[in-house]
Parts: C-alpha cells; sequence; structure tokens
C-alpha cells in the first residue's frame, strides 16, 4: 500500500490523478448537456423536469453524481496542488524548454482559468442544486409521474433573466472552453497517447468538443434571456 501512495503522490501520480478525473469530468460534462437539451423544447418545461426529477432520484444515478462530485474536488485540490508545487519549484531548477512542445496561453493560465472554472460552479450549485434540495423551487404534477415532481424548469427561467447570471455563465463557460482544449489533448498525453499519427488527430477532437460543448451550454442562458 506504501508504494501506492507513494506513486499517487509523486509528480506521475498527481498527472495521473488529474487525467483520469479531467476525462471523467469530460464524460459528465457530455451527459450533462445532452440532458440540459431538454430546456430548448417548447413543452412549458415537461420533459427538463421529468430528466430532472429521474437524476435525483434514481439511486445509481445518486451514486454516480456523488462520485462526480468528489471528482470535481479532487480534480479542483490537485490542480492547485499542481499549481502551487510549480510555482515553489520554479527558480530553483533552471527551465528546460521542449522545441517539440507548444506552450499556448491556455496551458499557461490553466490555474486562472480552474479557478473561474471552479467559482462559476460554485455559484451554479448554489443557484440550482443547493435550492432544489432546500426545497426553495415549487410542484408540479405531470401525467404518467407518480406524485409531483420539483419545478427546476421554473427555476431555470427566473435565473437566466437576470443580466448578471447571464455574464457570469458566459465568462465560466469561456473559461471552460480554453480549459478544455488544452486539458483533453493534455489528458491523452499524460496516459501516454501520444504518437505523430493520432495526436494531431486528439488534438483537433479537443478543440471541436471544446467548441461544442461550452456553445452547447452558453446558447441556453442566451435563449431564456432574449426569447423566452
Amino acid at each position: 500500500m506504501n508504494w501506492f501512495i507513494k506513486f499517487l503522490s509523486s509528480s506521475i501520480g498527481r498527472k495521473l490523478i488529474m487525467s483520469l478525473t479531467g476525462l471523467f469530468l469530460i464524460l459528465f460534462l457530455t451527459v450533462h448537456l445532452i440532458g440540459n437539451l431538454q430546456l430548448f423544447k417548447d413543452d412549458g418545461g415537461q420533459a427538463f423536469n421529468v430528466y430532472a426529477h429521474f437524476m435525483t432520484s434514481n439511486p445509481l444515478i445518486k451514486f454516480i453524481a456523488y462520485g462526480n462530485y468528489f471528482f470535481i474536488l479532487l480534480h479542483a485540490f490537485m490542480g492547485i496542488y499542481i499549481a502551487s508545487y510549480n510555482r515553489k519549484a520554479k527558480g530553483q531548477q533552471p527551465a528546460v524548454t521542449n522545441p517539440n512542445v507548444r506552450i499556448t496561453w491556455a496551458s499557461k493560465n490553466m490555474p486562472i482559468l480552474g479557478g473561474l472554472i471552479l467559482a462559476f460552479l460554485l455559484m451554479h450549485m448554489g443557484d440550482f442544486w443547493l435550492k432544489m434540495k432546500l426545497g426553495n423551487v415549487n410542484m408540479v404534477s405531470y401525467a404518467g409521474i407518480e406524485g409531483e415532481v420539483k419545478n427546476l424548469y421554473e427555476r431555470v427561467a427566473i435565473s437566466f433573466k437576470e443580466l448578471w447570471v447571464v455574464i457570469v455563465y458566459l465568462v465560466g463557460l469561456v473559461a471552460l472552453a480554453f480549459h478544455l482544449n488544452h486539458g483533453f489533448q493534455s489528458a491523452f498525453q499524460t496516459l501516454g497517447i501520444n504518437h505523430r499519427k493520432y495526436t494531431p488527430l486528439i488534438k483537433k477532437l479537443g478543440l471541436l468538443y471544446s467548441l461544442i460543448v461550452p456553445i452547447g451550454f452558453a446558447l441556453m442562458p442566451i435563449y431564456y434571456y432574449f426569447f423566452r
């Protein structure tokens, strides 16, 4: 067990944790976006509320959700730790430049981007998840659904009518786009998937993903603020 703890606390172990938790969160973002697309249905919020009810009542989904919260915190903690470690190590040893590695603005500012995303997540959780848990939402009934369900659609519509909320979301999603663009291909590189044939494809997929997912989420506050 000691060797395992030493490995996880090593430089390689820390990067491995960042990579694996990052890939898990990328998968979560994809599922979350697909579910939230129900917000665009013109049905008074029924599809979204039914989806939200299933996600918050199914025991397996709830277990995965708590695991997701843990991975978010672990990813954030490890990112802060690595940034702090690198800052302390800087200056203690000469910088080594690899001509084959292209340093981008996102790669140099991942701690800042991560901080913006964490702040955005805390606001998002406080505005939706916490209010849902505290019962600060109305209830609604639908045919085929036993009992009442929480009207989270109404909560979304109210929040996205506030200009400052829309702005915060858009800023957070811009930070997420840059974070994903670097983190996507960096995670695969850490896992050893670094080949002249496949790396360019992974980078292109990462760029495509980092555009589609944030834009998909950004369309929601824009749509509700301007068109609903």
